[in-house]
């Protein structure tokens, strides 16, 4: 099985750097305060961000992002190895105050939805809000902690899987570029590049989930820039492209035509250095093409880069309620059924005494969703960052 890759980033650059590499990583965002790493890692050396060089700017970036997912997933493995409680399944169409007449017609409709045939989910049975309260339902009760055992996930893992955190920055006369947010900040930085030579620095950190270690690494290339006129420059601002990557330029985009010339590595001009990634992991003694995970040729599953279906195995015909409806991928270790990316989750108060449900917690759907106005389920994510 191949050992999961998450990216401890939102940068469709970087996933699909890693994607045309035979890797589809699980997208984690890190929601690092950037500004605030910098300047907490430059009090602890006992000097000022400006005194930072670019190589020690990304460094410090890609550490923070890669060790912030890592706390969130350490998280989630530690709730997992504590919990307590019972896991209980109902069946409520298999109960016998159901009509035979509407399971038939919801076993019809999953068929249906499972050869792909189109369906009017407004009026198919299997999309129908039920009110199954004082229906005597089948249920299958087992201590949480045989099912964790059954499916240990990040509990058990030796190795993996592997997070990735990276972080960028352009240098241009001595000055660092990171972002520059708006048109005007873009615009004074692409007058200066015109016909000049800058460097791009990707920091570069992977943490080995199952054993905690860390390793770090920096890529570097000379991008040498042709001369652009001004109405090039306010053309290319227009397209939106240069206001949120470092530098103000891409390589893969509209400012690719722009680039004379690269000297290094032209992934880490993207973003993400496949070598130097290599590298990494074979310090951490894992070797590259056990993080394969995808063909050549093969389209991109969006469930395993943001949270949608087709995971890659064929859903049981029985499971398929809605349109969407399919394994979650989760980087956990487990593969999770849901809709969409969310796989559902009940929440219920037992009895003490009695060990009987007596409180489901359920959700309001809205107004403008599907089936808006009713009550249902709550559909979310099994595990925090999961979809």
């Amino acid at each position: 099985m191949p050992i999961p890759l998450i990216l401890a980033s939102k940068s469709k650059p970087r996933r699909d750097v890693l994607y045309s590499a035979g890797i589809c990583p699980t997208i984690r965002v890190s929601h690092v305060d950037e500004p605030a790493a910098l300047e907490a890692a430059a009090r602890e050396e006992g000097v000022t961000v400006d005194d930072l060089s670019i190589k020690q700017r990304v460094m410090i970036l890609a550490a923070a992002k890669a060790e912030a997912v890592h706390r969130a997933y350490r998280d989630v493995a530690d709730t997992a190895a504590a919990a307590t409680g019972d896991r209980v399944i109902a069946y409520p169409l298999k109960a016998k105050e159901i009509k035979d007449s509407e399971r038939e017609a919801a076993v019809e409709d999953l068929r249906e939805a499972a050869a792909g045939k189109p369906i009017d989910y407004s009026k198919a049975e299997i999309a129908t809000t039920r009110d199954f309260s004082g229906i005597d339902m089948p249920t299958v009760t087992e201590p949480i902690a045989t099912a964790i055992a059954g499916q240990p996930g990040l509990t058990e893992a030796t190795v993996g899987p592997l997070i990735l955190g990276c972080d960028s920055m352009f240098l241009l006369g001595g000055e660092c570029y990171g972002k520059p947010h708006s048109e005007a900040v873009a615009r004074e930085r692409l007058k200066r590049m015109s016909g000049a030579t800058g460097e791009l620095w990707t920091g570069h950190c992977l943490i080995d989930f199952a054993t905690g270690r860390t390793v770090r690494g920096a890529s570097h290339a000379k991008v040498h820039f042709g001369e652009f006129t001004d109405a090039d420059v306010e053309r290319y601002i227009a397209t939106g492209e240069p206001l949120e990557v470092a530098g103000s330029f891409t390589l893969e985009g509209f400012g690719g035509a722009f680039i004379d010339s690269i000297e290094g590595d032209p992934h880490g001009i993207i973003g993400l250095s496949l070598p130097l990634a290599r590298h990494l992991a074979g310090e951490l003694g894992i070797t590259w093409t056990d993080l394969w995970n995808v063909g050549r040729g093969e389209l991109e599953p969006e469930s395993k880069a943001s949270g949608n279906q087709h995971a890659g195995i064929l859903p049981p015909v029985e499971n398929v309620h809605q349109p969407g409806d399919g394994w979650v991928d989760c980087a956990c270790g487990r593969k999770h059924w849901g809709t969409n990316g969310a796989s559902g989750i009940l929440l219920a108060r037992r009895d003490p005494v009695s060990g009987k449900v007596t409180h489901v917690v359920m959700q309001h759907r809205a107004a403008w969703s599907a089936e808006g106005g009713t009550w249902g389920i709550p559909g979310g994510a099994t595990a925090d960052g999961e979809s």
